[in-house]
C-alpha cells in the first residue's frame, strides 16, 4: 500500500496472575510508568503502563474465569492505533476479514473494531480521542 492505514501500536495486553510482581517487573524493573487503572464492576480490571506518547502495555487482573486468550498464552491481543477507525473498517471488509467486534464508541472518546488473525490472535484497531485518558496520559 502506498498509504499504510496503520499508523502504530496502541497497546499489548497481558492476562497476568500476580499483579503485584507484574506491576513491579513492568515499572521498577523495566522503567515503564504506571498510567492509570481501569476499574469493572468497583475492581480493578486492568493496569495501564506507558511505554511512550500514545503506547502502552495493559496488564489485565487473572481471575481465573477463563482460559487466557489465545489458549495457553498470556497475550490477550494487539491494538493498532489508527486515525480513520472507519476507513479500517472498510479495507478489512473489502478483504473478506470478518470483524468479530464491529466499529464502536461515542462521540467524544475512543473508536475501535476488532478482528482475528490468520492464527485467530484478535487485533484490535483504535482510534485515540485527543481528550481520552490514554491521549491524557
Amino acid at each position: 500500500m502506498e498509504n499504510p492505514i496503520i499508523d502504530g501500536i496502541a497497546h499489548v495486553a497481558y492476562n497476568v496472575k500476580d499483579m503485584k510482581k507484574s506491576l513491579d517487573f513492568y515499572t521498577r524493573i523495566l522503567g515503564f510508568k504506571h498510567a492509570f487503572t481501569l476499574p469493572a464492576q468497583g475492581d480493578p480490571r486492568i493496569e495501564y503502563l506507558k511505554i511512550c506518547d500514545g503506547q502502552f502495555i495493559e496488564l489485565f487482573y487473572d481471575k481465573g474465569e477463563k482460559e487466557p486468550v489465545p489458549p495457553k498464552s498470556t497475550n490477550n491481543h494487539i491494538c493498532l492505533s489508527v486515525e480513520d477507525i472507519h476507513e479500517v473498517a472498510r479495507v478489512l471488509e473489502e478483504e473478506n476479514i470478518e470483524l468479530v467486534i464491529p466499529v464502536r464508541g461515542r462521540e467524544g472518546s475512543n473508536w475501535q473494531c476488532w478482528c482475528r488473525d490468520p492464527d485467530g490472535n484478535y487485533i484490535e484497531f483504535m482510534y485515540i480521542h485527543p481528550d481520552s485518558q490514554q491521549a491524557r496520559a
